[in-house]
């Protein structure tokens, strides 16, 4: 056989020096700064797909979905605050600033969670008058920056949460580049047009939670004791951070995982800084166990919640209501396929687009350019958002009800099992077809 014939070896491509990493090392040496972008991490994580429910059958009695109701309601702020709020639903909208998001699409999410029987959140930069007009349930964002916070605002609110940290960027301050620094968004913010702006990854006004425990009183005291006080953090040692927000007197607790989006920070952070929420569940539960506060003080988690099924699992691990936000933006009509050209233009691909600081956005959600946030139509895609809701609440009420379950939050870990040991060790149910929960029981 001669040379010509000899068998070649296929080109083989690095598993840890991927097309990405490639890419990215070659656009860092380009430019010299650090690449940013929105969205949460996408990386491959451990996640409620790796957690399997087990339905009914001798042992337990499943219930006829026709002729037996099955709750989804949840109350909030029931510990301290005079007048908590009613949910149709378990399912709330995270934060999203106006200014990250267009006004059109903070009226489309207000419409579509007051459609659904559900609250919304308002984000950094404060609150707009078509937000508030919009949402049934508002809960107004404290945050850092203090970006268009006044005390007018809070009493408008009908919650008050106190950003600590979020899931993307735990640590770390907000990003809004000055293209989408509009002269509206500059007003409200107290900023000047067309600069970036960096918020603060702390509050001015506190350094612990002896602090916290001061602010929570101030906001209490302003608007009368009536607002439940929720304490937002992002997900790294969830049992302290929710003992000590605990202590400090919140009312609710928000979790929030590195699957939860942002409106951009950097790359590396996204990628590298916080842990799955499917970890730190479980955590946050035991401590408001060891305190007796759980179901009192109400633990609302995020970070990669995207159906039904991931909203019963997130119940049956102790939470008492989930957060979204990438998931809500999508039903909104971002990364659509129809704009798959538009996408294109701009380097993307629908799927895949996150570069929303850059306010190019062609559905018109995450920009402040006049001409493409009018391609939003509010009302149509505030429709859109209450029908996704009404599926996943639907979803999981089919799973709690082939387990028996009156309620949503009757579910409970037992009906759960875990594919991977890994998943098993996080969420601390056994591993699928054993006994075992890895670091809790013998194998």
């Amino acid at each position: 056989m001669s040379d010509n014939h000899t068998p070649k070896t296929l080109p083989r491509f690095s598993a840890t020096f991927d097309p990405h990493t490639l890419a990215e090392i070659r656009r860092a040496a380009a430019t010299g700064i650090y690449d940013i972008r929105g969205a949460g991490t996408k990386r491959k994580l451990p996640h409620f797909d790796d957690l399997l429910f087990l339905g009914a059958s001798i042992s337990r009695y499943p219930l006829e979905g026709y002729r037996e109701k099955c709750g989804t309601d949840v109350v909030l702020g029931t510990r301290f605050a005079k007048k908590p709020i009613h949910l149709k639903t378990p399912i709330t909208i995270a934060g999203m600033s106006f200014g990250a998001l267009s006004g059109r699409a903070k009226e489309a999410l207000g419409r579509g969670a007051s459609l659904a029987g559900t609250s919304t959140t308002t984000g950094d930069g404060g609150m707009t008058p078509e937000e508030r007009g919009q949402s049934q349930m508002l809960v107004y964002q404290y945050l850092p920056s203090r970006y268009g916070m006044n005390p007018d605002d809070l009493r408008k609110a009908d919650a008050i949460e106190v950003v600590i940290g979020q899931g993307a960027k735990p640590g770390g301050g907000g990003m809004l580049l000055g293209q989408k620094i509009s002269p509206r968004v500059a007003k409200m913010r107290c900023l000047p047009q067309g600069i970036d702006q960096r918020s603060a990854c702390r509050h001015p006004d506190w350094t612990g939670p002896d602090d916290l425990e001061i602010k929570i009183a101030e906001l209490r005291e302003i608007t009368d004791w009536e607002k439940p006080i929720y304490v937002k953090v992002g997900a790294t040692r969830p049992y302290y951070d929710t003992a000590l927000a605990v202590k400090a007197g919140a009312d609710v607790i928000v979790l929030d995982g590195m699957q939860g989006g942002t409106a951009a920070t950097q790359e590396v952070f996204i990628e590298h800084v916080g842990i799955p929420i499917l970890a730190a569940i479980r955590p946050a539960v035991q401590a408001l166990q060891d305190l007796n506060m759980h179901r009192k003080v109400q633990l609302i988690v995020s970070g990669g919640i995207r159906n039904g099924a991931d909203v019963a699992k997130a119940l049956a691990l102790g939470a008492d209501a989930v957060a979204i936000g990438t998931a809500a933006l999508v039903a909104l009509g971002d990364n659509d396929p129809q704009l798959e050209a538009q996408y294109a233009a701009l380097g993307s691909a629908a799927g895949a687009y996150d570069d929303w600081h850059e306010g190019r956005d062609p559905a018109g959600i995450t920009t402040q350019d006049p001409a493409l946030a009018e391609r939003l139509d509010p009302v149509l895609a505030g429709r859109r958002l209450a029908n996704y809701l009404a599926v996943m609440t639907m979803e999981a009420q089919v799973i709690a009800r082939a387990c028996g379950k009156s309620h949503l939050h009757n579910l409970e870990p037992e009906d759960l099992v875990a594919l991977t040991m890994e998943s098993a060790a996080m969420a601390q149910v056994p591993l699928a077809g054993t006994g075992w929960i890895p670091g809790k029981t013998g194998f």
